[in-house]
């Protein structure tokens, strides 16, 4: 089973995010479930959402405490949580920044990193600074979770008109996104 903590805030679409992804594995044939984890946030607020993906039935229920990999849709919450927290080994934190791979391996020691810039991306692709679909492409990327392909048919079904520039932008960013090993 491959685990999966999505960190963002309130309005930026980590839940969309991580039922995308979840869509396109039940579409491969594996089985998901994608939930989020908030209460009384309000827009801006810090949220997480969490994903489980395997090739077989998910009994567990609980919050995502020991992900496979991190994804952190917004650099600015690194002053406020630790996303890396509980971070399985060899896994990946999958981070929308500009940052410098120095700087990168400074605040992740040890870790794997995907890094790519997705807010630039998604300011071109898609006109404004909303990142989440754009953070599927650097998730597959890292993790090979589902074949990039199979994010298409939910892409499109959840964002109708717009969703080729969602495609496009998920698609850039997955050439776009750089492998740092640990």
């Amino acid at each position: 089973m491959i685990e999966v903590r999505f960190h963002g805030r309130g309005g930026q679409g980590a839940v969309t995010s991580a039922e995308l992804i979840a869509q396109a594995a039940i579409k491969s044939n594996m089985y998901a479930q994608a939930f989020p984890s908030f209460g009384p946030e309000r827009r801006g607020a810090p949220v997480q959402a969490f994903l489980r993906v395997s090739d077989r039935p998910i009994r567990l229920r609980a919050k995502v405490y020991h992900p496979n990999n991190v994804v952190i849709l917004d650099a600015t919450l690194l002053g406020v949580v630790n996303p890396s927290e509980g971070l399985k080994e060899g896994g990946f934190v999958v981070i929308n920044s500009n940052k410098s791979e120095d700087e990168l391996k400074n605040l992740f020691p040890g870790c794997n990193i995907a890094v790519v810039d997705a807010t630039h991306i998604a300011k071109e692709e898609l006109g404004v600074p909303i990142t989440n679909t754009t953070m599927l492409g650097a998730l597959v990327k890292a993790s090979n979770i589902v074949d990039i392909e199979m994010l298409e048919e939910p892409v499109r079904e959840r964002f109708g008109v717009v969703a080729q520039r969602n495609i496009n932008a998920y698609k850039r960013a997955f050439n776009e996104t750089k492998i740092i090993k640990a």
